[in-house]
């Protein structure tokens, strides 16, 4: 964490996360957060632990940063329960091996390339395509049709996306009460 004083004297914490050790007591960090007023010289503190984001029931339906603070103006999350962003994958024993097919419920997906159940998608295609409306469709039937959590991850433009999406999910049902208990 970077902490100082900006120019006007406001306060300034960015957390950065170190990604090069360069010796001489100097680092090469991925900033986290906006890092207007940063400048050279500003004291570092070292908070000896790794970048962590809450996790459990209570953040389902919800909007995080990068950081794990919500951003959807919900007030705080009600868990104390915490993984950081960095950990191993699953061991190979845990997995299930069995191959069974996902039925989305859309019926040219399951037909021409189906999804094997267990594991991440991703949609690639042009601009204008319907990849969006196909992920709301696979969320919403996620949701409604197998009881299961989606997890939407926007980068960059994305960001804008994940808003309409959380709107649109909010105003059909999928998340309720009912969906994130």
């Amino acid at each position: 964490v970077v902490k100082g004083r900006d120019t006007v004297g406001q306060p300034i914490n960015v957390t950065c996360e170190v990604q090069q050790l360069l010796g001489n007591n100097r680092v090469r960090a991925v900033a986290m957060s906006a890092t207007d007023g940063l400048m050279r010289g500003m004291e570092v503190i070292d908070t000896e632990a790794p970048l962590s984001v809450p996790v459990g029931g209570a953040t389902l339906g919800r909007i995080f940063n990068v950081l794990g603070e919500p951003v959807d103006n919900l007030g705080p999350v009600d868990t104390r329960t915490t993984s950081p962003i960095h950990r191993s994958a699953p061991a190979f024993i845990q997995l299930d091996t069995k191959l069974s097919i996902f039925e989305t419920g859309i019926k040219v997906v399951d037909l021409l390339a189906p999804y094997r159940r267990g594991g991440k998608i991703g949609l690639f295609g042009g601009a204008g395509v319907g990849k969006t409306v196909l992920i709301m469709e696979l969320i919403n039937n996620i949701a409604k049709a197998h009881g299961g959590v989606s997890v939407f991850g926007g980068v960059g433009e994305r960001t804008r996306e994940g808003n309409d999406l959380y709107m649109e999910m909010k105003e059909s049902g999928v998340i309720n009460e009912q969906n994130i208990a």
